[in-house]
C-alpha cells in the first residue's frame, strides 16, 4: 500500500480514443502502484466519456489526474465546459455508476473556463461501505 503522496497527470484529446486511453492509462498506472483497478477504471471510463461527450470544445483537450494520499485515490477529470455542471439524470447511467463506485464525488470550478469532476475511492480494507457520500 502506498503511504506517501503519488500522482499522475495526463492531457488527452477530447475524442472517444482519448477517453479509452484515459481508462487504459489509469489501469496501467494503478497496476504499477499496486492498487485496486476495477472501481477506478469504471469511474475514469465514465468521467472521460462525459468529458468528451458533454464537456468537449473543439480544439481543447481534457485532463486526467490520479492522486493517492492518506489511503484515498482522488480521480479528477478536467474539461473545457465549466458552464455544464453534470447531474445524475434518469436518462444516463454514467454518473449513477460513478456514484456507485466512488466513496465521494463532486464538481468544482477549474481554471476558467474549465470544470473539474472528481471522485474519491478509499483504499483501506473494508472501504466502500453502504453509505455513499457526496461533497
Amino acid at each position: 500500500m502506498i503511504s506517501q503522496l503519488v500522482d499522475f497527470h495526463v492531457q488527452l484529446s477530447a475524442t472517444p480514443r482519448g477517453a479509452r486511453l484515459a481508462r487504459l492509462l489509469t489501469v496501467e498506472q494503478l497496476r504499477g502502484w499496486g492498487l485496486p483497478l476495477a472501481a477506478p477504471a469504471h469511474i475514469v471510463a465514465e468521467l472521460a466519456a462525459n468529458a468528451v461527450t458533454h464537456g468537449r470544445v473543439p480544439g481543447r483537450d481534457f485532463r486526467l489526474a490520479l492522486t493517492v494520499t492518506s489511503g484515498t485515490l482522488r480521480i479528477e477529470v478536467t474539461d473545457a465546459r465549466g458552464d455544464r455542471i453534470p447531474q445524475i439524470r434518469d436518462s444516463g447511467r454514467g454518473l449513477v455508476l460513478v456514484e456507485a463506485f466512488a466513496d465521494r464525488w463532486g464538481v468544482r470550478e477549474g481554471p476558467a473556463p474549465c470544470k473539474v469532476v472528481w471522485a474519491d475511492v478509499s483504499l483501506t480494507a473494508g472501504s466502500r461501505g453502504a453509505a455513499i457520500r457526496r461533497a
